[in-house]
């Protein structure tokens, strides 16, 4: 099904007044509904006036409280799994300031304790050296980009946060990507393999020539096993749903299988490096 950001950002609207009307429609106070559910009222309550999110198995409940029929509880299904997603329009995001976003992405990092990053195109602002992160941030308003620039270096701390595991996998289309001159950029890939050498820390690269058995890529991060974002030129999704994230890191396991990882990625790395040199 083609989910259009509209639809996001209206399906929590639709998915609470739907629930309401589906309970008036019994004749069941919140009272009584939740009793059926083994729910509160007061959550019952924070549903219907969408001021909470709820679960894919709370939905579940409350329609099997309701005895809705089943062409019913499909349709409901089906917008509950919408609100599990979520799109951030990068204009929208600019408008507001780009020190939202990584306010955002600050608040995901301190309350996580595994990432997984699939790095398709381009090096992410936690591996970025500042000349690197400076260049990614070149189109935004002049005025937000030496703030969005220190936050996004400040956030790096995290790296060095031992209690956290990170694995990043990069193609060598994204360690390669000629988004700075070549000298700098082999301070980049430098930086890269240094990374490869901490102990929180597995960095992976897939070279050019890795024959997939799987379709399209795309850039993704996966935080826990609750929470992924995936990446477009335009804008990012949010996925909450645990069914997506589940399968985010099914594919992020396979892609680790055709990853180079310790000796050998630093070969590749320090062989690219040197051609960016020359």
């Amino acid at each position: 099904m083609a989910i259009e950001p509209d639809e996001l950002n209206q399906s929590g609207r639709e998915l609470a007044a739907m629930l309401k009307h589906l309970r008036k429609q019994a004749g069941l106070s919140g009272v009584r509904l939740a009793a059926r559910c083994n729910m509160s009222q007061s959550k019952i309550s924070r549903i219907e006036s969408n001021k909470c999110h709820p679960s894919l198995l709370d939905v579940e409940q409350l329609l099997r409280g309701l005895k809705a029929s089943p062409a019913v509880s499909a349709e409901v299904m089906a917008i509950a799994r919408i609100t599990q997603t979520e799109w951030q329009d990068g204009r929208g995001l600019r408008r507001k300031g780009l020190d939202k976003k990584q306010f955002q992405l600050a608040g995901l990092e301190a309350s996580s304790t595994t990432f997984r990053y699939f790095l398709l195109s381009m090096v992410t602002g936690l591996l970025a050296t500042p000349e690197y992160a400076r260049a990614s941030l070149a189109q935004a308003p002049p005025e937000q980009q030496a703030k969005a620039v220190a936050m996004k270096l400040d956030r790096q701390r995290v790296l060095f946060e031992r209690s956290k595991q990170f694995t990043f996998i990069l193609t060598e289309q994204a360690v390669r990507y000629p988004l700075i001159p070549p000298a700098e950029l082999a301070i980049q890939i430098d930086r890269l393999a240094s990374f490869t050498r901490q102990p929180n820390i597995r960095l992976g690269i897939i070279p050019m020539g890795v024959h997939f058995t799987s379709g399209a890529l795309n850039t993704f991060t996966i935080y826990d096993e609750t929470l992924a974002t995936g990446e477009l030129d335009l804008g990012a999704i949010v996925f909450r749903d645990s069914r997506d994230v589940q399968d985010l890191i099914r594919r992020f396991t396979s892609y680790e299988s055709y990853a180079l990882f310790g000796e050998q990625a630093r070969e590749h790395l320090a062989a690219w490096a040197e051609h960016c040199r020359r």
